[in-house]
């Protein structure tokens, strides 16, 4: 490896496949910040099906996050329980 950061890409899809279970915070935290600036409100975060550890921290990541307006498990065409979607507020608009 060269040592540079990984780069995600920002297109609303999130997919925590890569990351460890104690990394998943702040990247939540730190992708919803980055969606909202480039306006996109909508995201699919995929965390799998396994064990239902990832979805857990997942989804009490999202409860508490003040951007999150709704969140839920994925219907099958959005990747059923194995992602969650989420609504999120738009970035104030400045005066």
């Amino acid at each position: 490896m060269n040592g540079d950061p990984f780069q995600l890409p920002i297109d609303g899809t999130l997919d925590l496949h890569a990351f460890s279970p104690s990394e998943a915070k702040s990247l939540i935290r730190e992708y919803i910040d980055v969606c909202r600036a480039h306006g996109i409100l909508q995201l699919r975060i995929i965390h799998g099906k396994g064990t239902g550890t990832l979805r857990r921290i997942v989804h009490a990541s999202l409860a508490r996050h003040p951007a999150v307006m709704a969140y839920r498990t994925g219907d099958e065409s959005g990747g059923s329980w194995g992602a969650t979607l989420v609504d999120l507020q738009p970035l104030p608009e400045n005066i």
